[in-house]
């Protein structure tokens, strides 16, 4: 496995792996707009998540399997350098659950936030029917915080997520 920073010329995977897991991930996250699933959307969606990432709020990274085809998605956002905070989330493909990709992207965003971007606290939001991301915030040393009713919706239903946080050792 390869994690790195999304690249324009991303688009074409980008849009496969947003097709193929589609219905997959609308299971456990909000949709996203379905503007999104054409090779317009998927370079917009790209040109936006670049944007933030030149200005200082978000760094999108893709993770690419041993064949470059992308098993998921991990992304710093919300970067807030005065704060030195920012919200961590990640995506894995139907295909490569339970195989720790997770878990080593959560572990490349600790690394990445705490050396390029000089951050101090990481937060990441899970449902409370989303156990198993739970377990891999937890696996990654992030604690377990307040629960926050009707943070999230799903399928027209409102759910409570849990606040995670890890803080840096240094």
């Amino acid at each position: 496995m390869k994690i790195r920073t999304l690249e324009v010329d991303d688009a074409a995977i980008l849009l496969k792996f947003e097709l193929q897991n589609r219905a997959w991930f609308e299971q456990y996250v909000l949709p996203r707009a379905d503007s999104v699933y054409s090779r317009e959307g998927i370079a917009a969606h790209i040109e936006t998540c670049l944007n933030d990432y030149a200005s200082g709020t978000m760094h999108p990274c893709i993770i690419l399997d041993d064949d470059g085809r992308i098993a998921g998605r991990a992304n710093l956002k919300d970067i807030d350098s005065v704060e030195r905070t920012t919200e961590i989330g990640y995506r894995i493909a139907q295909e490569y659950v339970g195989k720790g990709i997770a878990t080593e992207a959560v572990e490349y965003l600790k690394t990445l936030a705490y050396g390029q971007w000089h951050l101090a606290r990481l937060l990441a939001f899970v449902t409370v029917e989303n156990p198993a991301s739970a377990r891999v915030l937890e696996k990654c040393g992030f604690v377990k915080g307040r629960l926050i009713p009707d943070k999230s919706e799903l399928k027209s239903k409102i759910l409570d997520c849990y606040q995670y946080q890890h803080i840096s050792a240094v």
